[in-house]
């Protein structure tokens, strides 16, 4: 890898020369512009405003436009003389938590290579440093004509850096959430923890650009004179109306694909309480066959006929014990009168006094 930066970590008084190399690459497919009529190259020349010539790159030079419109020329000799420490350094101001970036000031990423043998104690000091204290470094640095803020982390055995947003170059977000008032069901969210662990994690390394990949099939066909390949239909799109069944659904898809693909699918079970799907009513299942044989048909009325008769003999039977049992309660009735009427004491008569 070609460095494009050297220069210094300044660590206190400790002073580790390093080279600056990108750590990402581009692997985007870039295009020409032509004139359509005959494929001629389309470019863009720099051309002198005053002499209305075309000038070549070593006699271009910077400036800045003042308010007036006048340029102010300022060279490399002039940007070389900043009153900046982090000219050539990368000064370490800080050691902070990871935690504590925002992802958002996040931004180009480079290695930090050693740059001769000296450096190499040093180098390995601030790395074990970093590892056993599990934070990362803050570092302020100069690259392109301006100061830049850095964090510095290990990544295997080597130190890279990746430089971040000034505070004030990040936006806040205002505007951006959604101003109407949602309420969110329960039922819901345990539905979207579910489609989250059914679709379960993924290793990084397994994702590739697949517009890329069709983009250099549609490159190759057309080079050896073939049809481009067409693309498949898109998938039917509408409005989500009901969002308790798109979540089931995608429940419901999520672990069918990972089923189909040989994995098995782990879904953590929902909360106690949520309502079955009620079969609708007068559906008939249709899990066993409908059509009966000629001979299950033949014992059908026999089936019907003995059914009924017995019917008929229960009813004769509950109709008799009905009988029975009225007649039973009359005669209990009547020798319940009887014996009241005998326990009954008779009244006696009294004796007239017979005067004399």
């Amino acid at each position: 890898m070609r460095s494009i930066w050297n220069g210094a970590i300044s660590f206190g008084l400790v002073s580790i020369p390093i080279k600056l190399v990108n750590a990402t690459e581009s692997h985007t497919i870039s295009f020409r512009q032509i004139h359509t009529e005959d494929n001629g190259r389309i470019r863009y020349r720099k051309v002198c405003e005053l002499e209305e010539r075309e000038v070549t790159q070593s006699e271009i030079g910077k400036a800045y436009e003042d308010a007036d419109g006048s340029m102010i020329p300022i060279t490399d000799e002039d940007l070389s003389h900043l009153p900046l420490p982090t000219a050539r350094t990368i000064e370490i101001v800080a050691f902070v938590p990871a935690d504590r970036i925002d992802p958002l000031q996040m931004d180009a990423a480079y290695y930090l290579a050693a740059s001769g043998a000296p450096a190499a104690k040093p180098y390995t000091l601030l790395r074990e440093a970093l590892k056993r204290s599990n934070k990362v470094a803050i570092a302020k640095y100069a690259l392109r004509g301006r100061e830049r803020l850095g964090m510095l982390r290990v990544v295997g055995d080597a130190i890279a850096m990746h430089g971040l947003l000034w505070p004030d170059e990040v936006r806040a977000p205002e505007g951006v959430a959604p101003d109407t008032d949602v309420t969110i069901r329960d039922k819901e969210l345990d539905l979207a923890d579910a489609l989250m662990d059914t679709l379960g994690e993924v290793d990084l390394d397994d994702l590739h650009d697949e517009y890329r990949e069709a983009l250099e099939e549609v490159i190759a066909a057309k080079a050896s004179g073939e049809t481009p390949p067409e693309a498949p239909a898109p998938a039917a799109g509408g409005k989500v109306l009901d969002l308790m069944a798109a979540l089931e659904n995608s429940v419901r898809a999520a672990r069918e694909s990972r089923a189909a693909a040989g994995a098995e699918a782990e879904v953590r079970p929902l909360r106690q309480g949520r309502a079955e799907p009620k079969e609708p009513a007068g559906k008939k299942s249709t899990s066993t066959a409908t059509k009966k044989t000629t001979a299950e048909k033949k014992a059908t009325p026999a089936r019907k006929s003995t059914s009924r008769a017995g019917e008929g003999a229960k009813k004769t039977e509950s109709t008799a014990a009905k009988s029975t049992s009225a007649k039973n309660a009359t005669a209990k009735t009547a020798t319940a009168r009887s014996t009241s009427a005998k326990k009954t004491p008779a009244k006696k008569a009294t004796p007239r006094k017979r005067s004399a």
